[in-house]
Parts: C-alpha cells; sequence; structure tokens
C-alpha cells in the first residue's frame, strides 16, 4: 500500500525469511515425545511404557497433550494411566 506520494507506508513489524522462523512444535516436547513413539512402535501387544514421572523434562499432563497431539497426528491409538512415580502409555488399537 501506498500513501497519496507514493511513498511506501512503514511496516509496523519487522519481517524475516520464512526459513529462519521457529517452528512451533519443534520445542522441548520433541525429544521426549519422539522417544516415546518409537518405544511405542516396538511395544509388543499387551504391554506398556512405564515412565518415570521424575525423568520427564516438563509435567505429567503437558507431555500427555502433546503425546495426545502427535499420536493423533500419525493416526495411532493410545490409552495412559499414571501414579505418584511413573506415566503409563500402551497402545489401544484393536482392542475391544
Amino acid at each position: 500500500m501506498s500513501n497519496r506520494d507514493d511513498q511506501p507506508v512503514r511496516m509496523n513489524f519487522e519481517s524475516i525469511l520464512q526459513n529462519e522462523v521457529p517452528k512451533g512444535r519443534d520445542g522441548k516436547h520433541k525429544s521426549i515425545v519422539s522417544q516415546m513413539l518409537s518405544d511405542l512402535d516396538q511395544l509388543a501387544a499387551g504391554s506398556a511404557l512405564k515412565i518415570p514421572i521424575a525423568a520427564l523434562p516438563d509435567s505429567k499432563e503437558n507431555i500427555r497433550s502433546a503425546l495426545n497431539r502427535a499420536t493423533h497426528q500419525r493416526g495411532m491409538e493410545i490409552a495412559t494411566s499414571s501414579d505418584a512415580e511413573f506415566l503409563y502409555v500402551w497402545r489401544t488399537e484393536g482392542e475391544k
């Protein structure tokens, strides 16, 4: 857009190249979620991952949310449970 004198209108915000934009979901949960997904891919039917809550980089609720987003993107069905010490994760495909 231009003003009456054909002078460019000053931008309100700085611009950067798109390849320099940080990728939103490549954040602090990516590593732990990738590890969980890899282990889930190798998990035997009827087994669950037993993950120490103390080893999680964030709250179990935030990790569950990140894992839920990732598994939905992959079309993978999982279930989770937890107690005071561990987060349990298992695949539910084929369960009735």
